[in-house]
């Protein structure tokens, strides 16, 4: 089964140590290895982001930075997991090496195969 984190944490605006990256790329290295990371890719600032939103007719574009929002998305994962129990495992084992903050885990639909 595949499962989609979305880490949201407030945005500090201070770029991680060199040590906190080499923490989450040993991890990293480890889920890749094992096969339960499919894909992860951290966000840029807010700053450099947009929102758009459509309600009904009109489209609304909100260029960042998102001071309004209290925590923002920080990066997503794509796991490769047993269970919604294994997936919410590898969420605590990435929050322990990644800080405060959230994973929401949500499965992906797999429709059928090519046939």
């Amino acid at each position: 089964m595949r499962f989609l984190s979305i880490y949201t944490s407030r945005e500090t605006g201070v770029p991680p140590s060199e040590q906190h990256m080499a923490d989450m790329g040993r991890l990293i290295e480890k889920f890749m290895k094992t096969g339960e990371l499919v894909a992860t890719e951290g966000c840029l600032p807010t700053a450099l982001g947009a929102r758009v939103r459509k309600d009904g007719s009109t489209l609304k574009i909100t260029d960042g930075p998102f001071t309004e929002s209290k925590e923002v998305v920080g990066g997503f994962a794509i796991l490769e997991a047993k269970s919604k129990a294994h997936a919410i495992e590898l969420a605590k084992e990435f929050l322990a090496v990644a800080g405060d903050g959230e994973c929401e885990i949500r499965q992906i639909y797999e429709g059928p195969g090519p046939s």
